[in-house]
This record gives C-alpha cells, sequence and structure tokens, in this order.
C-alpha cells in the first residue's frame, strides 16, 4: 500500500506589520493564534484552511493581531489573527478599585488587556478568587485578548523586514 503523497509544511521567515502581497500568484492565508501563541516566533501551526506552517521568524517582539507573515519568495502571506480564548473580564463599582485590581495583577506579571472601564485576563481560579474577595465583579467572556506589550515591548519594535 502506498501513503498519500504529504504537504510540505510552508516556511515563514519574514515578519511585517502591514503587507500587500505584490505577487499575482501569492496564496492569501490566516494563522489565528492565542496570546501565548503569539510570543513564540518559531514552531508548527496550520493556518485557517488546514495548511501546515512553520515559524521561523527573526527576533523582535510578539507577533500581533493584524501582523503579516511571508515565506522567503513572497508567494505565501499570511495575516495573523487573534484567536478567541476563554477570559474574565474584570469591573469594578469605581475606577480606584479597578486601577488597584490593575496593580495586584501586574505585580504578579499577569498578561492584562486594559480599558477605560474594564481588564480583561486569562480565565484562573486563583487569580478569580483574589479579585472577588477584593470586592471586584467577574463575568466569563470568550474572545480575541490583545494584552499589553509591556513597558519594553514596545507596539511596533523589530517589526520591519
Amino acid at each position: 500500500m502506498v501513503d498519500p503523497p504529504t504537504e510540505v509544511p510552508t516556511l515563514l521567515t519574514r515578519r511585517f506589520a502591514a503587507a500587500d502581497p505584490c505577487s499575482p500568484r501569492a496564496v492569501v492565508l490566516e494563522l489565528s493564534l492565542t496570546a501565548q501563541e503569539r510570543t513564540r516566533l518559531r514552531g508548527h501551526h496550520r493556518s485557517r484552511c488546514g495548511r501546515d506552517l512553520i515559524l521561523q521568524l527573526p527576533r523582535g517582539g510578539e507577533l500581533r493581531a493584524g501582523d503579516w507573515l511571508a515565506d522567503a519568495d513572497g508567494d505565501c502571506w499570511v495575516r495573523v489573527c487573534a484567536a478567541a480564548e476563554c477570559l474574565l473580564q474584570v469591573t469594578a463599582r469605581d475606577p480606584l478599585t479597578l486601577l488597584q485590581a490593575a496593580y495586584h495583577l501586574g505585580n504578579r506579571h499577569v498578561p492584562l488587556q486594559i480599558s477605560v472601564d474594564r481588564l480583561l485576563l486569562c480565565e484562573d481560579s486563583v487569580l478569580a478568587a483574589m479579585l472577588l474577595a477584593r470586592g471586584l465583579e467577574l463575568t466569563r467572556v470568550e474572545g480575541p485578548f490583545d494584552p499589553e506589550a509591556g513597558a519594553y515591548g514596545g507596539k511596533g519594535h523589530g517589526r520591519h523586514p
């Protein structure tokens, strides 16, 4: 019995903050990654349509939703998307309580997506118990997670070919 031919994975070695696939024969794919997966610049993944992809990207900060990846020849372009994740939405009765929650979570180096009236973090029962004990309101939600890059991981750093 003969095994069916296997697809050779596409090797992605270039990264762009914006892209316009210029080759008319370019294949354009989407790669949905969690926030944690966007921190790893090497490894095996599958595009949304199931195509095998190997990331071998230069260092330069984590991937962000909207980034573009390409193979060496520019024949395959891949748009990075934020995958839906199980999150905790944290709200408070007043801004100071929410600010204090952000301080305590930041002190524990918890990745946070911060907005004026809420915090988002990956679901965690220990952190949920701490936040509830501090009088915060928690709601489980599912959606893309785009945490702050951190003090030294400014958006746009190292994002050019």
